[in-house]
């Protein structure tokens, strides 16, 4: 009789910490779902009263997002966002708009597929694929007539990356403050064209817009970070190496599998373009004397992922870091060709090696 009342005891008390914390979670779980419902409506159904909108050229669904909420068009920018992104919107357009608080997403979005250009682009900066911030940075002077010190003066300055990681939560973690990386963004100005309309627009518009981009690319592939259990820097690192070991005729989700192999096995990653970066060289050609470069990049030296990205990756090299080819292979050759040639064991590789590279 004496259990039987000790554990009727047990169960009321467990009964008695339990019942509030479930009763919390599923009140914050219908909170959050009224709320989200109540985000997508809109703001005032009966309010048709014009609310003039200028969406600037280069804006990312971000930027959009937030110039919406700011005005009071839509009641979330999030929920916005997340919105687009599930209906897979895309191709919005720089204008003048007139929206109301009665519009729906729905029209909201239409109106922004049709909009008007509201001023010619004076200035258009192409950044391409595998550039490094100093690069960039010069691609940035050669277009602007900004120094190329001034701009890395920016892109380095600790204030200012504290500024952007309270904007872009999201991409810029504190992963980037980590002691042994060489420039915190370094891999986070997202290669594309971008498009401006002052011939030398601030260094803050145009780093901005560039992180921008970064973070709607990242923003699509969200389900296969989590899934991968990758973070945006774990990401973005790996992506770097395979958008620095590819080549026109690279199959990068088979590069990617090489790499994910190495790291499985634990086996140094072992490749030369973060030789390259610890250097701070570009060579056409990696000579064993440069593996012993003492550098937290080097992975002949140091095994996992290097500190952070050694480039910047698009979005071809980002899809092959969340999917990789499945394969055995653990070493792969770029010949002189182009041709990547790929092989199981380091006697192939070597064999390879010497066939179209010869010895160092």
């Amino acid at each position: 009789m004496l259990q039987e009342h000790e554990a009727k005891t047990v169960r009321k008390i467990v009964l008695y910490i339990t019942a509030p914390l479930l009763l919390f979670m599923v009140a914050a779980c219908i909170g959050l779902f009224v709320y989200i419902r109540s985000a997508l409506q809109p703001v005032d159904p009966n309010d048709k009263t014009p609310i003039q909108v200028e969406i600037p050229i280069g804006s990312s669904v971000y930027t959009i997002a937030n110039i919406l909420e700011k005005n009071g068009v839509v009641k979330d920018a999030t929920i916005f966002r997340y919105y687009v992104k599930f209906k897979n919107h895309a191709d919005f357009q720089a204008g003048n708009y007139t929206f109301t608080k009665a519009m729906t997403f729905e029209q909201i979005v239409k109106q922004l597929k049709t909009g008007k250009i509201v001023k010619e682009a004076k200035l258009k900066i192409t950044i391409p694929e595998g550039k490094q911030l100093t690069q960039i940075a010069t691609i940035m002077s050669q277009k602007t007539g900004y120094s190329t010190e001034d701009i890395m003066a920016k892109l380095t300055n600790r204030t200012y990356i504290e500024e952007l990681m309270k904007k872009y939560p999201s991409v810029l973690t504190a992963d980037i403050l980590n002691k042994n990386i060489r420039y915190a963004l370094e891999g986070y100005l997202f290669p594309a064209t971008y498009s401006f309309t002052e011939e030398k627009p601030p260094l803050e518009e145009m780093i901005e817009t560039m992180i921008a981009k970064t973070e709607e690319i990242l923003a699509k592939y969200t389900e296969d970070m989590e899934a991968r259990g990758m973070t945006v820097h774990q990401l973005l690192t790996m992506a770097s190496l395979i958008e620095e070991e590819a080549t026109e005729k690279a199959d990068r989700e088979k590069i990617a599998s090489v790499f994910y192999n190495r790291l499985e096995k634990g086996m140094p990653l072992q490749t030369d373009p973060t030789v390259l970066y610890a250097l701070g060289k570009h060579k056409q050609r990696v000579y064993y004397k440069d593996l012993e470069v003492n550098s937290p990049y080097n992975t002949y030296m140091h095994k996992g992922l290097p500190p952070g990205p050694i480039a910047n990756a698009g979005e071809m090299s980002i899809h092959a870091a969340l999917h990789p080819a499945e394969t055995d292979y653990f070493y792969f050759l770029a010949t002189p060709a182009g041709d990547v040639i790929f092989t199981k064991t380091l006697d192939e590789h070597n064999r390879e090696k010497a066939k179209y590279i010869g010895k160092q």
